[in-house]
């Protein structure tokens, strides 16, 4: 199993980003999948789920409005639009393999991208 996240970087306060998770190395469309963030010396913290069809989501109420989760199985990939960024979105972010096609635990993890939200 490999997951690699691409799009982070740094934007100013109220500005946007697309983060992206290419999997590989299993059928992707028959797991569900997470965005979970970091910042240090803090413990990850769950941002966002996307059912295996894609058909349901979930978000943390703090990014509710803000970040759209979505996937595209024909490619393997997972995006997190975010938008309308604050400077406390500032973390690492990491897209995670669900064990089944809907909330269940998290059992592989990719290496992360730095999101930085500051003027």
């Amino acid at each position: 199993v490999q997951l690699v996240e691409s799009g982070g970087g740094l934007v100013q306060p109220g500005g946007s980003l697309r983060l992206s998770c290419v999997a590989s190395g299993f059928t992707f469309s028959i797991y569900g999948m997470s965005w979970v963030r970091q910042t240090p010396g803090k413990g990850p913290d769950w941002v966002s789920m996307i059912a295996a069809s894609g058909g349901a989501t979930v978000y943390t109420y703090s990014v509710k409005g803000r970040f759209t989760i979505s996937r595209d199985n024909a490619k393997n990939t997972l995006y997190l639009q975010m938008n309308s960024l604050k400077p406390e979105d500032t973390a690492v972010y990491y897209c995670a393999k669900d064990q089944n096609s809907w909330a269940g635990p998290l059992d592989y993890w990719g290496q992360g991208t730095q999101v930085t939200v500051s003027s």
